[in-house]
């Protein structure tokens, strides 16, 4: 498999791309970026861009591009030009996914493919209201029930014993106010990198395992067709 493989994730909230891009960043030896990581980490650092950001977040809203792309550029343009991503979150709209390709193409090296992982809403709402996150290593957990009647749990983190919670982004109307965003939004994006032959589109409904093949699949075959350029 090529080496420094530069991957977008791509679907909807729910999708899975989190755990999918831990999974291929480990196989591939590449860094992953998630959106809502940086968002996370600017905001705990009490930073000005991190503040504002969350202000949308907390609603289930998309941050505005020009803070999100100041946010995650200054990631992805501190990797060498040999190195590989995975981006997890962004573009989310086609003024993103210009603002990534102008600044790959002028100062770096381009994307390899992008990924669009397919999920139907009742799916989607049905994972996220089940999701908790770690507030220490953010690593996800899906709990079919909370304990509390405010809907908190006393679970403790598998991998660093954090505290398990709900983000305030994972309620029913936050959740419902998301799908809408990323129709109206976010679906142009498949058709930005559709044009570019970047895209491809697999399922979301199985087993994490069976999801990760299909992805791994897309990516053997365009790193076999770079091979033979």
């Amino acid at each position: 498999m090529a080496s420094g493989f530069r991957l977008v994730l791509f679907g909807p909230p729910g999708a899975g791309k989190g755990t999918q891009a831990r999974l291929l960043s480990r196989h591939l030896e590449i860094l992953p970026i998630s959106t809502g990581d940086l968002f996370r980490s600017n905001l705990q650092t009490e930073t000005p861009l991190g503040l504002k950001a969350s202000r949308y977040m907390n609603q289930g809203l998309l941050v505005p591009d020009d803070v999100t792309i100041d946010i995650v550029l200054a990631t992805v343009l501190s990797i060498g030009s040999d190195e590989g991503f995975i981006l997890d979150g962004f573009p989310r709209n086609r003024c993103q996914a210009a603002a990534l390709e102008e600044a790959l193409d002028r100062r770096s090296r381009g994307l390899d493919l992008v990924v669009s992982i397919d999920v139907p809403e009742e799916v989607t709402i049905a994972r996220i209201t089940m999701r908790f996150v770690c507030r220490d290593c953010q690593s996800p957990y899906t709990l079919m029930a909370p304990e509390r009647p405010d809907g908190a749990t006393s679970k403790r983190c598998e991998s660093c014993g954090g505290e398990l919670y709900r983000r305030d982004d994972d309620t029913p109307a936050a959740i419902r106010k998301r799908i809408e965003v990323y129709r109206g939004e976010t679906l142009p994006v498949m058709e930005f990198y559709r044009e570019r032959n970047l895209l491809a589109e697999v399922g979301g409904v199985g087993s994490v395992e069976d999801v990760y093949n299909r992805v791994i699949m897309e990516i053997q075959r365009v790193s076999k067709t770079k091979d033979r350029e």
